[in-house]
């Protein structure tokens, strides 16, 4: 894979970007080109890597790197923004005050670690874009301290009557059995707090992804979508916490960029 600086760890040139998670693909959804549209992820369309062989309605599944270092959508052009924690595709703005704002400020910088496979998202202002401090103090700084990663989220079945009847059933008689044969109740599982005695400040979204739970890390829905979101993470803690994370979790922050090739490797001299 060839990669320099100027496209962040990106190759030059057009890509698919699959999760390791859930083998699903970025996808512009619909192939709108409105601002806002959301940028998720989908079965793939087009297995082939050649371009003469893509078929071109497709290229909502394609993305490149511009000469400002933004991540684009091929199919509309327009960049991919961050919103509410989510990707979305993003026309470029006029400066409008106080700058920077949720409706203009500078796009921020996707780059792509090849050793690790995690995406993260670089931002020159705070992504939450709130407004001036009215004292006149400056602004926090916090979000400077946070790495800002890319994940995909599972997504279960819709639960059966079976499902809720077999939960009853393990519930209400397998448990109390053992607690008669002395067994006593599963110990419950290690918490973050419990490991490091309390010393690490989780926020919201890693404490999603440390509390998920085994039933919410499935991801069997028969459904082809799956949302993306952006993880806020301690750039102090992110190493202990890493060591915490499932291999579902650790998955789901994994993606395989696969460049497209004008030729076929196999029938090319």
């Amino acid at each position: 894979m060839n990669q320099n600086t100027d496209t962040n760890g990106f190759p030059a040139g057009y890509f698919i970007i699959r999760s390791v998670g859930c083998d699903r693909v970025l996808d512009v959804r619909g192939d709108e080109i409105e601002d806002g549209t959301e940028v998720a992820l989908w079965l793939e369309k087009e297995k082939s890597l050649v371009e003469s062989f893509r078929d071109p309605t497709t290229n909502n599944q394609v993305f490149f790197i511009d000469t400002s270092g933004a991540l684009c959508s091929r199919s509309s052009g327009h960049a991919v923004d961050v919103e509410d924690n989510r990707l979305v595709l993003r026309h470029r703005r006029p400066v409008s005050h106080p700058f920077p704002n949720s409706y203009a400020h500078p796009l921020p910088k996707f780059h792509y670690d090849q050793a690790t496979q995690e995406i993260s998202v670089h931002f020159t202002c705070d992504p939450a874009y709130p407004p001036p401090p009215a004292d006149g103090s400056s602004p926090s700084t916090a979000w400077k301290s946070k790495t800002y990663l890319l994940a995909s989220i599972p997504m279960r079945k819709p639960r059966t009557i079976l499902d809720d009847a077999s939960e009853f059933i393990t519930t209400n008689i397998f448990t109390p059995i053992s607690f008669l044969t002395g067994g006593g109740p599963p110990p419950a599982p290690a918490r973050p707090d419990d490991v490091f005695n309390g010393d690490i400040d989780l926020n919201e979204d890693e404490i999603l992804e440390e509390e998920r739970g085994e039933e919410a890390e499935m991801d069997n829905s028969p459904e082809p979508g799956r949302k993306v979101c952006m993880l806020a993470v301690s750039t102090v803690d992110k190493d202990m916490m890493d060591l915490l994370l499932s291999e579902k979790a650790r998955k789901r922050r994994k993606w395989v960029i696969s460049p497209l090739r004008t030729t076929n490797k196999r029938t090319a001299s």
